[in-house]
């Protein structure tokens, strides 16, 4: 479709610029279509002029571009212009021409809107010191959001529904009230999206065994909260290269921290135990239960199975199966130690774990067996004989 007319382009940043852009009308071709060999390239208006005969291409909005034919249609078909579906020729509010807003920052209360709500356009979104006391269903409309901060709130619980963003990509929730982060965010679309987690300053005792499903995560902030334990999968966040846990209340760390790949690691001001190998924990229990011997063998020959198959409480426990050093699972019948580690084994950069200049933690270790603790037992006994 072509249509030869007068043509006058006039661009819609000007007027937020305090600028008027009333130039002269130049003689061109309209044309309305596709560009050579994409046909599902979408729908595009061209206009050609004499200086421009290449033309300049806008892409068109469907919707609106029917609905706009639809009354050029009717008027040229002369009929009564009471019924047409025209608009008044008003000057534009600003929210017609200016550029959409993908950014908004609110530091107060008294900037938080009320009344209106949150631009849809919005990609990053900050509404800190707002004395928030849950994450407001406007914002988890938002779903082109990218990075959300809501530090420095009152925030107790996250709603199920903030897994439902799934381009975030940066979860600011530092400086809250939370007590809990839900298993169900782990399984939402975060768990592919999500590279930034900052849950600082809260008051979290644990994280859920799902958590380690959050694979797309880089850099996790964990300082001052009262976490007692780290997520026995953690060595599951294979992308992870910044964490900090400082100044919380971990006696050890889990044995799957072995596997982690850290550019920086800060875990200051934690109560490490004494890692004291000759003071095993024996739950071992002989001859092997029936259920720790099944358990075993579907961990060991990584037998499929699902809810489907087993009662959900079972496959938990299989989740959660622990590591012998040889290789082999146990479920509930082993003998556990703590060790030491250094954890430059695991980071590249080490913050000091304590104010003695030290950069060992003591790190849970299990054995399937007797014979496999006293293979470790010997071997340690000759390293420190």
């Amino acid at each position: 479709m072509r249509l030869q007319c007068e043509v006058e382009v006039l661009s819609r940043l000007l007027p937020t610029c305090g600028l008027r852009g009333r130039g002269r009308a130049a003689r061109a071709l309209l044309s309305l279509g596709r560009p050579p060999g994409a046909a599902g390239a979408g729908v595009y208006l061209m206009v050609c002029t004499a200086r421009d005969r290449g033309g300049a291409r806008y892409k068109a909005n469907v919707i609106n571009l029917k609905t706009f034919l639809s009354a050029v249609r009717l008027a040229h078909q002369g009929n009564d212009t009471g019924v047409l579906p025209l608009s008044p020729l008003v000057p534009a509010k600003n929210s017609d021409v200016e550029k959409p807003k993908t950014k908004m920052i609110i530091t107060s209360r008294r900037d938080y809107p009320l009344t209106k709500s949150f631009p849809f356009s919005l990609e990053h979104l900050q509404t800190s010191y707002c004395k928030l006391a849950r994450i407001d269903s406007r914002v988890l409309s938002l779903r082109r959001l990218r990075k959300l901060d809501l530090s420095h709130n009152h925030i107790k619980q996250l709603p199920a529904t903030l897994g439902d963003l799934a381009f975030l990509q940066e979860l600011d929730l530092h400086d809250n009230h939370l007590e809990a982060f839900s298993g169900a965010l782990c399984s939402s679309g975060l768990q592919k999206s999500l590279q930034l987690l900052d849950l600082s300053q809260n008051q979290i005792q644990a994280l859920p065994l799902e958590f380690c499903q959050l694979r797309g995560l880089v850099q996790l902030r964990l300082d001052d909260n009262a976490l007692l334990r780290l997520p026995c999968r953690i060595g599951q966040l294979r992308r992870l290269r910044f964490l900090s846990a400082a100044r919380n209340k971990l006696p050890f760390l889990p044995w799957d921290f072995r596997n982690l790949s850290l550019e920086n690691l800060d875990l200051f001001g934690n109560p490490f135990e004494q890692p004291n190998p000759l003071v095993p924990n024996i739950q071992l229990k002989i001859p092997l239960s029936l259920l720790e011997c099944a358990a075993r063998a579907t961990v060991n020959h990584r037998i499929p199975y699902g809810c489907h198959l087993l009662p959900s409480h079972l496959c938990k426990d299989l989740e959660v199966a622990k590591t012998c050093r040889c290789g082999s699972a146990c479920l509930s019948s082993f003998i556990q130690i703590t060790v030491t580690m250094n954890l430059h084994h695991v980071a590249h950069t080490v913050v000091l774990v304590d104010n003695m200049g030290g950069t060992d933690a003591p790190v849970l270790c299990y054995f399937c067996s007797l014979h496999c603790y006293s293979q470790f037992l010997d071997r340690h006994l000759q390293s420190h004989g």
